[in-house]
């Protein structure tokens, strides 16, 4: 039985709920339209900075008669209005196929496409498409202007869920006393917040011989003196100090969908985007909401922005750091915030849950996938930017 399934995802995921309509259709342009004002969800307008995205992804796993599972990450609405999810696309020929929306670490729920075959009688070749359709528009926060009371409020119980620790990220021991040292005299979240990133950009260095986004184990990176790694441990870092302060932060996977037009050539990545996952922060800040931030990118520009990389007192590397402390350019989409993921229906030894769903992830015969090898888990990702 081959599923074709559309879905609307116009509930914010701070709310962890899904719209309850599915809609058997084929995901075009005006579809998304009507997808996007069925779930209450304003059109996006290029006229507002609007840009919408086609992100494909699809997975092919070898033959076999064992059974199979596949965990893809689906793009979500979050609060910040800067991304609108318009829906979600896929055939998964004699699979079964849903869309699920499971809590991880402190409840965030995490949206995901769980894709299962049965074993029995020999299978050919096992194949799921998604195609997550989406628009985004740049974001910035102004934080040179006093905070304001009409700004965007979180519900506590929401804040709450940012604060606690995750089994990569502790907020106490090693890591509060490094965060104490760091914001001492500092008066506010925001002061408190630039003190961190700050003392992140300084200390910290990407490593380009570490696989993937790196794991966000950030007792390892206190423990052991090494600040080096990628996006998701300089980040998570940055997330892990904030909250051990007493600010809510958190994590945002996702992955580039197109170049820069800020003038970056290491900040983006259009078509084949398979390997250009990519993890960022925020904080959140009375009288501002969510701030986006991205230290990790800064000394990403360090590193790549030209061969041989460039020092952080370079112009571009300083144009990086101010931009990137209150502002997210949004060539990426984000998936969700979630940490400590149980994947449903995991069959194999390693079943307990993944620190964050960035990546696809998948299991044949009970035996986990290596999610960080394309090449041998053998998926692809393509971006690309459509006109509404």
């Amino acid at each position: 039985m081959q599923r074709r399934r559309f879905l609307s995802l116009g509930a914010s995921l701070g709310a962890c709920a899904l719209p309850a309509s599915v809609l058997s259709t084929s995901l075009l342009p005006g579809a998304a339209r009507a997808a996007s004002s069925a779930a209450g969800v304003a059109t996006p307008n290029p006229a507002d900075g609007w840009r919408t995205f086609e992100l494909t992804t699809q997975v092919d796993l070898p033959a076999g008669n064992g059974p199979a599972n596949v965990w893809l990450p689906v793009a979500m609405t979050p609060s910040g209005a800067y991304q609108t999810a318009l829906g979600a696309h896929w055939e998964a020929p004699g699979a079964r196929a849903d869309l699920r929306m499971v809590r991880g670490a402190s409840g965030i729920g995490v949206p995901m496409l769980a894709v299962a075959w049965p074993g029995g009688a020999a299978q050919g070749a096992r194949t799921v498409t998604l195609t997550n359709t989406f628009a985004t528009r740049d974001r910035r926060v102004d934080l040179s202007q006093p905070p304001s009371a009409n700004a965007a409020h979180e519900p506590p119980a929401v804040l709450r869920q940012y604060l606690q620790p995750t089994e990569l990220q502790p907020t106490d021991g090693l890591v509060r006393e490094t965060a104490e040292k760091i914001t001492r005299g500092e008066k506010g979240d925001v002061d408190k917040a630039r003190a961190i990133y700050q003392w992140i950009v300084e200390n910290c260095r990407r490593e380009g011989s570490v696989r993937g986004c790196g794991t966000g184990d950030v007792r390892y990176m206190l423990t052991t003196g090494d600040l080096a790694g990628k996006c998701a441990d300089i980040n998570a870092l940055f997330t892990a100090l904030a909250r051990s302060v007493g600010i809510p932060a958190r994590d945002a996977y996702g992955v580039r969908v197109a170049t820069s037009r800020h003038g970056f050539n290491s900040l983006g990545k259009a078509g084949d985007v398979t390997r250009a996952q990519h993890c960022r922060a925020e904080f959140y800040a009375a009288g501002y909401g969510w701030v986006p931030v991205d230290p990790a990118d800064v000394r990403k520009v360090v590193l790549e922005e030209v061969p041989g990389g460039l020092p952080l007192d370079d112009l571009r590397v300083r144009a990086a750091r101010a931009m990137l402390f209150g502002q997210w350019e949004m060539n990426w989409v984000a998936f969700n915030h979630g940490a400590d993921i149980p994947l449903p229906g995991a069959h194999g030894t390693h079943t307990s849950a993944v620190p964050f769903l960035m990546y696809p992830n998948g299991e044949v015969a009970s035996a986990r996938l290596d999610s960080l090898n394309p090449d041998t888990f053998r998926y692809r990702m393509h971006a690309r930017e459509i006109t509404i």
